[in-house]
């Protein structure tokens, strides 16, 4: 998508697919890496596709995006939302948000290496992701 076209996306049109590519990519990685059936894959998934999650792991990157990158994110964190999750602070829906425009905006960009390179920061700086695949979950 050529980059006039892009900026014409609502900020929150992009958090909507980049959710979805982040979504995407959890899934992945935790049926490559865990043997879990199903269920327990699913239970993974919520534990790190959730506004308090991604708000962890989007502080753990953010000093590795670019000027442009950091820019997108903002503008998806201060979009105006009329409600948050009832599980999740406000602050940690904004920092969501605006991570999954990131995520979108990277998407639709065709930067697939990058959104690759963020999502291989966010597992190796996790200590949830590490968590979620152990056996016992310790």
């Amino acid at each position: 998508m050529d980059d006039k076209t892009l900026n014409s996306v609502p900020t929150l049109n992009l958090a909507f697919i980049g959710d979805g590519v982040y979504d995407l990519l959890v899934r992945e990685y935790l049926v490559t890496h865990s043997s879990a059936h199903v269920g327990e894959l699913n239970q993974m998934k919520v534990d790190l596709v959730n506004c308090k999650s991604q708000a962890a792991f989007m502080k753990q990157i953010m000093e590795q995006l670019s000027e442009e990158e950091l820019d997108v994110y903002k503008r998806g964190r201060n979009t105006k939302v009329n409600s948050a999750s009832k599980h999740s602070t406000l602050s940690d829906y904004h920092t969501a948000t605006g991570m999954e425009a990131l995520f979108g905006w990277l998407y639709l960009k065709g930067r697939q290496e990058r959104i690759n390179e963020l999502f291989t920061l966010i597992i190796e700086q996790g200590s949830l992701w590490k968590r979620e695949l152990s056996p016992n979950g310790d």
